[in-house]
């Protein structure tokens, strides 16, 4: 907002409130260039997806900046941009998918119910935008098919109709994202994926291409080492800058619409950790698991922090899965972690235990009397539990994995809350404890 409230002083941008959210925030449109091609993107849609948030005032900054002067004035005298920047700030500001009255607001484009859903349609009706960019951000255990890169960025030309037909609207935006493709290879050769197209009759994106809108869809997934998606907020910008240059020089119009389907659509094999070959036993009888762990994302609003809860999401053979990262863990034997005897009083005296010391003789819990009720997280290779807490001696999906990987009965790895510690004497850097109350 005070970017957006100092660009209403400056004549680079017209920027005009275009509406409010259901809490009354305002939601703005910010508009440059004289071209009589019209491009409009708007972005967060989802409150909780700000990849394409973040470079779209990246564009924006680019746009005022004193650089590039020349090839700015001869892409603004051709197109005229639009942006509004953020559909959902109520789902924005305590970072959940939907408003506040609880909808997607991507499913309200027939009934259009909330005020946010009736902004995106009155203003895309009243530009009658010749292009459409629906900015998302989408599951990081998305990859592309038949392989273990990520889907870090994935396109969809959005169908029309049930029949998936291609007129030349959609076909524009096929085109477009057949180039988009292209550059994309040169810095993520791979990750590039492409959604399923069957129709939905309600959502925004099939029904604005049906309103004549060129509409391309890019969600923003995953990338290695990149878990606040800075990496993946680059590559939003270049490839939505070079669409926009692309518009602007008609460039698009010479790549073939059989490209489109040349790029692997998304598949949804991925896990944060895939821990395989496992042995396990049970019942008296040994067997080999292979688990997939993922770390759900949790946002601390009195902290201002993010933290994760992981879960086992899968077992079993997932010898045709992939992880982010990958421990072999052939020839151990799954343990499971064991209660600090003593049962401290609160999370100062927590921090004062020594963990290798307690990993080394497969301690991955403790029990504290006084929990504190605002907190579920900390920063030690421990998990935190009450009074009343039992461990459980078997692996199923759902469970937080918390256990050790051990040989001859010595533990070399602790998971603890699903991030692997290697017991080699080195000391860790985890930062992600669990506390669990019951």
């Amino acid at each position: 907002m005070p970017v957006i409230q100092k660009w209403q002083n400056d004549d680079l941008f017209e920027v005009n409130q275009v509406g409010t959210s259901i809490e009354g925030r305002d939601l703005y449109l910010l508009s440059i260039g004289s071209g009589e091609t019209d491009v409009f993107l708007w972005s967060q849609m989802h409150g909780d997806e700000s990849t394409a948030t973040m470079a779209i005032f990246d564009i924006l900054n680019f746009l005022a900046h004193d650089s590039f002067q020349k090839e700015k004035e001869t892409m603004l005298k051709k197109v005229k941009l639009h942006f509004l920047p953020m559909l959902n700030p109520d789902g924005a500001e305590v970072f959940q998918r939907r408003n506040s009255l609880g909808i997607d607001v991507n499913r309200d484009a027939l009934r259009l119910q909330s005020p946010e859903a009736k902004t995106l349609k009155r203003v895309r009706d009243s530009l009658e935008a010749d292009f459409g960019f629906n900015l998302h951000d989408q599951s990081r255990y998305y990859n592309t098919e038949g392989s273990e890169n990520p889907a870090t960025i994935s396109f969809l030309a959005p169908a029309y109709n049930y029949e998936k037909s291609i007129n030349d609207v959609r076909g524009n935006a096929m085109k477009l994202i057949v180039q988009m493709n292209q550059l994309l290879q040169e810095f993520a050769p791979g990750n590039v994926g492409r959604y399923n197209d069957d129709f939905e009759p309600r959502a925004f994106g099939d029904n604005i291409q049906k309103w004549g809108t060129s509409t391309i869809l890019i969600e923003s997934g995953g990338f290695s080492g990149d878990p606040e998606k800075q990496e993946i907020r680059k590559l939003n910008f270049l490839t939505i800058l070079s669409a926009i240059f692309s518009i602007a020089e008609e460039e698009y119009e010479s790549m073939a619409i059989a490209d489109y389907s040349k790029i692997p659509e998304n598949d949804s094999k991925l896990y944060d950790l895939k821990i395989k070959g496992l042995q396990y036993a049970l019942f008296g009888e040994q067997y080999i698991l292979d688990l997939g762990i993922n770390h759900s994302e949790v946002y601390t609003q009195n902290e201002k922090q993010l933290f994760y809860r992981s879960y086992i999401a899968d077992q079993g053979d997932l010898s045709t899965n992939f992880g982010y990262n990958t421990l072999d863990a052939s020839g151990f034997d799954f343990e499971p972690g064991k209660i600090y005897a003593e049962v401290l009083p609160n999370l100062d005296a927590v921090e004062k235990l020594n963990f290798s010391d307690l990993h080394s003789k497969g301690v991955a819990y403790v029990r504290v009397q006084n929990l504190p009720k605002d907190r579920s997280y900390f920063n030690y290779p421990i998990v935190v539990v009450g009074e009343n807490f039992k461990v459980s001696e078997e692996i199923k999906v759902g469970m937080n994995p918390t256990f050790f990987l051990t040989k001859a009965g010595k533990p070399h790895y602790a998971v603890i809350n699903g991030f692997v510690v290697p017991l080699d004497g080195e000391a860790s850097n985890f930062r992600n404890g669990f506390i669990i109350r019951n």
